[in-house]
């Protein structure tokens, strides 16, 4: 499943750099899929939907860090442990029960991510 982070967080950013898909945001930046990725131009994501991988997608948060579901990976396929809840400092980076999903799937999707 994809990390969530919880609004307890208390904007300190620490968890933001360790994110090797670049999946953090901090609050009320657009995030786009091309971000810590290999993806560029018109792609198509693994549940068919198409995307411009350079356009400027919505805030998902505009008050605290957030993390982008179709990005996280939980850092299957980089780390043994999601580096964001390894380095927060009030626990708020927890597994988000909407986006449950199998080390396969997370595998699947830093492949795609990062064109392996």
């Amino acid at each position: 499943m994809a990390i969530i982070i919880t609004d307890e967080c208390i904007n300190c950013g620490a968890c933001e750099p360790e994110c090797p898909n670049t999946a953090i945001y901090e609050g009320a930046d657009d995030w786009r899929y091309k971000d810590g990725t290999t993806l560029k131009g018109k792609v198509v994501l693994p549940d068919g939907t198409e995307v411009d991988a350079d356009e400027a997608q919505t805030p998902i948060s505009d008050e605290v860090y957030y993390i982008v579901p179709g990005k996280c990976t939980e850092c299957k396929g980089f780390h043994d442990e999601p580096q964001c809840a390894a380095v927060c400092p009030v626990d708020c980076c927890v597994p988000d029960d909407n986006h449950v999903e199998d080390e396969e799937t997370l595998l699947n999707r830093q492949a795609f991510l990062h064109n392996e």
